[in-house]
């Protein structure tokens, strides 16, 4: 069981295909939405935000999300576009792309680079 807390999203499925369902699912409204592709064997992100929160849903492939909230570190495998990790703004997370990985990321507020937290915790310190 993880530490962080993952969302198991509705999904809907038959002979057709499957269908997940995001509707009311997230618990604050989604301000922007924006996605990652292209980015195979590549770690992106490092840092964590003073108030945005984001949602994390990897639509192909697998990506790896290591999260570390100044007290618990974990790496969070996204492979199933079923699961959706939320990201609270003291979570330093770095994101590890596998081949062909596609991650929708769905966040609280709009772009703003001066509430970005380039520094990680440091181990054993709580921030």
């Amino acid at each position: 069981m993880s530490h962080f807390t993952m969302l198991s999203l509705p999904t809907f499925s038959d002979e057709r295909g499957s269908l997940t369902v995001l509707e009311a699912a997230l618990p604050f409204q989604v301000v922007r939405t924006y996605w990652i592709y292209g980015a195979d064997d590549q770690t992106r992100g490092g840092h964590r935000h003073s108030h945005t929160r984001q949602a994390l849903v990897a639509l192909n492939g697998k990506v790896s999300i290591y999260m570390n909230d100044g007290i618990t570190e974990e790496t969070v495998e996204l492979s199933n576009p079923g699961q959706c990790l939320l990201v609270e703004p003291k979570d330093w997370h770095t994101m590890t792309f596998g081949a062909g990985a596609v991650l929708l990321v769905m966040s609280s507020h709009t772009y703003d680079r001066s509430e970005y937290i380039d520094t990680p915790y440091e181990r054993g310190v709580n921030d």
